[in-house]
């Protein structure tokens, strides 16, 4: 969202910014608009002030005893004027939201250009790809080899793009949650939250799921909906508050499930857990003030990175390009992890800043060292994806009979086993 004196004041750079995005906007008509409910609002506070002398001055005749008819006949006058231009400024203030909200964010100067993902920027890596002496099998012929993967009782009991772990698997998954938490919370310092998994249209609208993207949701029969991510519900704890410069950044991490339709996704990678409707997250989100908020963006890079480091899952960094960013993204760094059986980086973490873009739709501000109240920065990481590392860590940790080894970090979580088998 946008303040709409701030695109009056850099007109340029919106239009320069959003172009990069290859989106077109008419600047000039959201300015005439804008322009038009100033001068209106202007009138009505003319009008409400001249309602209140004229309400004074029957008080003070009547007190007086003098005839007040004058006065309470303009009055009457004013008030129906008044009803008036509120209808037409809230519907001018409308008018203009609903063409700003669906606008995506202004991309920092650094985001390289280009329309999709090839031209994304690979800015480094980590890990050796594994040389395998055999033919890598995917995640989901070792888990259903394993027996402890089931996807088709899943598409019986939910339909497609779900799965079912068993036994150890299961244990695994919940060992690297458990793991990804404690590296999040005893290292980095996150605070660990427990959200709601269903939150109101607000929430969704403050991180800007909301309106245009509503086909990619779930929603209940009760009008909630079911989140995306944790980022939604965990940027919305500073929704609709002033709080003073000197408690931020402050850092949250919550693991969830997530839900997704993934409606414009038809026939792209239903084999697998690559891309379910139901998965589990670790998400990270900062809020932090303006100054600080491209440090803090590097800084939950590397806390992210440090879950793959850790794991030894071999991945690269990328810096997505205009035409590649989220809606509500500033700037986006990928984390890439290196999957064997499809010989490709697939996406496993996206830590994005969104600048202001976040605070000003959900009214997150603060209160600087002068007593100035501004707009907060948002951040909002995967710290990481769960499933995804789970498919990473079966595939990178194979053994030709199928067996799958545990990373050394993880094997306290699992009670002391070193291999599923």
């Amino acid at each position: 969202m946008y303040d709409f004196k701030w695109i009056k004041e850099n007109r340029l750079e919106f239009e320069e910014g959003l172009n990069k995005r290859g989106t077109k906007i008419d600047s000039n008509l959201i300015i005439e608009l804008y322009d038009k409910y100033v001068k209106n609002i202007s009138n009505l506070q003319d009008l409400q002030n001249s309602r209140n002398k004229a309400s004074k001055n029957i008080g003070i005749k009547k007190a007086s005893g003098q005839d007040a008819s004058k006065e309470i006949n303009e009055v009457s006058k004013l008030k129906i004027e008044i009803s008036k231009l509120q209808d037409e400024t809230d519907v001018q203030f409308h008018n203009i939201k609903s063409m700003v909200e669906v606008i995506p964010n202004v991309p920092f100067a650094d985001v390289p250009i280009g329309d999709n993902e090839k031209y994304n920027q690979v800015i480094k890596s980590y890990g050796k790809k594994r040389n395998f002496s055999f033919t890598p099998k995917s995640h989901d012929e070792l888990g259903i080899n394993l027996n402890m993967m089931d996807f088709e009782k899943a598409a019986d009991i939910s339909g497609s793009r779900f799965v079912i772990l068993k036994n150890k698997l299961a244990r695994l998954e919940r060992a690297l949650s458990a793991f990804m938490l404690d590296v999040h919370t005893e290292k980095h310092k996150y605070l660990e939250v427990n959200p709601p998994s269903l939150v109101r249209d607000n929430s969704l609208y403050g991180t800007g799921q909301l309106p245009k993207f509503s086909d990619d949701l779930f929603k209940t029969s009760s009008d909630h909906w079911l989140i995306p991510t944790a980022e939604v519900p965990l940027t919305n704890l500073v929704s609709n508050t002033i709080n003073d410069y000197k408690i931020f950044p402050l850092r949250y991490t919550a693991l969830t499930n997530c839900y997704r339709s993934e409606a414009g996704s038809a026939g792209k990678d239903t084999k697998g857990m690559i891309r379910l409707h139901e998965f589990k997250k670790v998400e990270l989100v900062s809020i932090s003030i303006p100054e600080e908020s491209e440090n803090e963006h590097e800084r939950m890079l590397l806390c992210a990175e440090e879950i793959l480091k850790q794991l030894d899952l071999p991945y690269q960094v990328v810096n997505l390009c205009t035409g590649d960013l989220g809606f509500s993204a500033a700037k986006t760094y990928d984390i890439e992890v290196w999957i064997p059986s499809q010989n490709v980086f697939r996406e496993i973490s996206s830590c994005s800043n969104c600048k202001d873009f976040q605070a000003r739709r959900m009214n997150a501000r603060f209160r600087d060292e002068n007593k100035v109240i501004r707009t907060l920065h948002t951040l909002n990481g995967s710290g990481v994806a769960v499933g995804r590392a789970l498919l990473a860590l079966l595939e990178n940790y194979q053994e030709q009979d199928g067996s799958i080894v545990i990373p050394d970090v993880l094997v306290p979580y699992m009670n002391g086993l070193k291999k599923i088998e």
